[in-house]
């Protein structure tokens, strides 16, 4: 059963090939309702579909098309969200019970391993290791979550886990990270680590070869390979384990559900270990309140410096000033311009500021070996300065590069500042972040406190602070609170959750009051091709976020992981990507309705207090290219 936004329950009956309305072949899902209707809806719309999950087994009754029950339904349900929480904390309660296996006691190879270690464990990462040791040893399955800083030694947590269930367990690993970057550097990191022990580690991302693809594939399946480390490439139909026993996934927060619990389905007795520095809402509240486990790593490691945070506007002398500074103490430095088109111009004028310092651009445009060649020569020390894209927010680990100056510091979330601020700070140097923001004084007062809120946490225990402040304001007390009535039963929980999300950040100012389901109707092939994302489940959770995303930065954000993960895109998401942010633009504006019929851009806009719309007709001809409709259908929407 799944929820339409606009027409209720029905019954979902799968998905079909079609010509659209613009003559253009598209995936459509169809939908059974009452009264023997059909509802077509096309895959680009897959944000206004939600799978219906209830309060208890009982399946509810399906709307008619076209009726007014739904609408009610939708305005006056009063059931208690409470059976959702019963119904979670169930799924974690039945892992629980379930027996898995069981890691034998530290053999002297472990030991070994934990010998070898180069540092000294601080007294938080020694109970985290513990803990997870008790979880591997346990039959029951585990289910940790390790909370901590970037850099205060949760990958040692993770490697010591890995040993220990391929060589006390004798099972396979996997290593679930969200980008290519992070792939690579967790591979070298591990290969480094287990250098003097017999384990096979491979990696599964776009920097491979098919040749090595092939190989690793192989090695999977017949048990020769250990550990792999990948991207979402890891939970494909193609990846065969021989006897998976660890998941690990690391920054939990940048992958969706169906990625996450897809992965642990592969096998129902599998154990997970989930890394983060800033853990997600939902994830910190079941581990707050002991539906999953947690450990904290608060402790810095030994000689460890907090990161000083400055918030400021970039003028030419600040950025000279803050480069010249870590150059003269023969360190590097990040920066961080996300815009690909302008990335390159960008370089050009910090180039004419430090003319004599050595340089390089790094973003997800670029063809994998390209940007392999571009991080290994920063990570050697061969440049100075690196300017990317927010491909380096997870991945990049290089103690010499100790002061990151963020561009445009005001369209980040605050997780992603976080993380992305956590590329410093990890030697014995006093170690700067740079928050750059045009105009200082007039950014909106939620973007402040944002940036004011990360400037407080830059001490020790920071990604909690963040985490905890999160929760609080996407309210997970409000979800699963006993004291909240909802419309689970009436209208589905995952709806619910929506229009409840979207509210709050209404309330809290982050996105404007008026948000207006606008149509967007331009015959132009806007979609994610096969060919680019094989996985359809991976598609519709894309499509599904951008049609839930309400900013620009939100789009904006998508947008730069698909190319990260996938690549450069081909016109046809090109044409999605644009059109989404154009649809952005115009809810927030009231738009109902953008149409391009013939050559007239026809704009229906609601008008406050009436109840007809005002409709616009322009004048206008066919854009050629995604770029130049963006900008044509901005310029009129007023």
């Amino acid at each position: 059963m799944v929820v339409h936004y606009h027409n209720g329950i029905g019954r979902y009956l799968g998905m079909e090939k079609k010509i659209n309305n613009n003559g253009i072949e598209t995936e459509f899902f169809i939908i059974e309702y009452a009264e023997n209707g059909k509802l077509f809806v096309p895959i680009n719309q897959a944000h206004l579909i939600s799978k219906y999950i209830g309060a208890d087994d009982e399946l509810p009754k399906m709307h008619v098309l076209g009726g007014n029950r739904w609408k009610k339904t939708r305005e006056h349900a009063e059931n208690a969200i409470a059976g959702y929480a019963v119904d979670l904390l169930e799924l974690y309660a039945k892992r629980q019970i379930k027996e898995g296996f069981g890691c034998q006691p530290d053999s002297p190879d472990m030991l070994a391993f934990e010998e070898d270690f180069p540092y000294v464990e601080t007294e938080d990462q020694i109970d985290a290791i513990k803990k997870v040791k008790e979880d591997l040893i346990s039959p029951k399955p585990m289910d940790r979550l390790v909370c901590g800083d970037v850099g205060y030694g949760k990958t040692e947590v993770a490697m010591r886990a890995a040993f220990k269930t391929s060589v006390d367990g004798q099972k396979q690993v996997a290593v679930l990270v969200p980008t290519t970057v992070l792939a690579m550097q967790h591979y070298e990191n591990f290969v480094d680590r287990f250098a003097n022990f017999p384990l096979r580690i491979g990696v599964l991302s776009r920097f491979r070869s098919a040749k090595e693809t092939h190989e690793t594939l192989k090695g999977i399946e017949e048990g020769s390979v250990d550990i792999v480390i990948g991207t979402h490439r890891i939970i494909s139909e193609d990846v065969k384990f021989k006897n998976l026993g660890l998941v690990i996934i690391d920054e939990e927060q940048r992958f969706g559900v169906k990625a996450k619990e897809h992965l642990k389905k592969i096998k129902v007795d599998v154990d997970c270990l989930t890394l983060s520095a800033t853990p997600i809402p939902r994830t910190l509240y079941l581990s707050l309140i002991g539906a999953r486990d947690m450990s904290t790593i608060n402790t810095p490691p030994q000689d460890r410096l907090p990161i000083t945070t400055i918030i400021a506007e970039p003028h030419d002398q600040l950025l000279r000033n803050a480069i010249v500074r870590e150059l003269t103490r023969d360190g590097q430095v990040y920066i961080i311009h996300n815009r690909v088109e302008s990335i390159f111009l960008f370089a050009a004028k910090i180039q004419k500021l430090v003319p004599h310092a050595k340089i390089v651009v790094g973003h997800g445009q670029m063809a994998s070996d390209e940007i392999d060649s571009v991080f290994h020569a920063f990570k050697k020390g061969e440049v100075d300065i690196l300017i990317a894209t927010t491909i380096i927010e997870n991945g990049i680990d290089i103690p010499n590069a100790n002061t990151i100056l963020i561009d445009r510091a005001d369209r980040f979330g605050m997780a992603d500042l976080y993380q992305l601020r956590g590329r410093v700070g990890r030697w014995n140097r006093r170690a700067y972040a740079y928050f750059l923001v045009p105009n200082a004084r007039q950014v909106p007062e939620i973007v402040r406190k944002r940036l004011e809120a990360l400037a407080l946490s830059s001490g020790y225990g920071g990604g909690m602070k963040v985490a905890m402040r999160d929760l609080e304001l996407r309210g997970a007390g409000n979800i699963l609170g006993t004291e909240q009535s909802g419309h689970v039963s009436s209208i589905g929980f995952h709806l619910y959750c929506k229009l409840l999300k979207r509210t709050m950040r209404t309330l809290q100012g982050q996105i404007p009051k008026m948000v207006t389901d606008t149509r967007v109707e331009f015959a132009c092939d806007a979609r994610l091709p096969g060919e680019y994302i094989s996985e359809p489940s991976l598609r519709m959770e894309i499509y599904q976020r951008f049609g839930e995303a309400i900013t620009l930065e939100e789009i904006d954000a998508i947008w730069a992981e698909i190319l990260d993960r996938f690549g450069p895109a081909p016109e046809q998401a090109l044409w999605l990507y644009h059109l989404t942010r154009v649809r952005a633009m115009a809810s927030q504006k009231g738009y109902t309705q953008i149409k391009l019929d013939q050559f007239v851009l026809i704009l229906e806009q609601q008008q406050p207090n009436k109840k007809e719309p005002l409709i616009k007709k322009i004048p206008m001809t066919r854009p050629k290219t995604p770029d130049q409709f963006e900008k044509v259908i901005a310029s009129h929407l007023t």
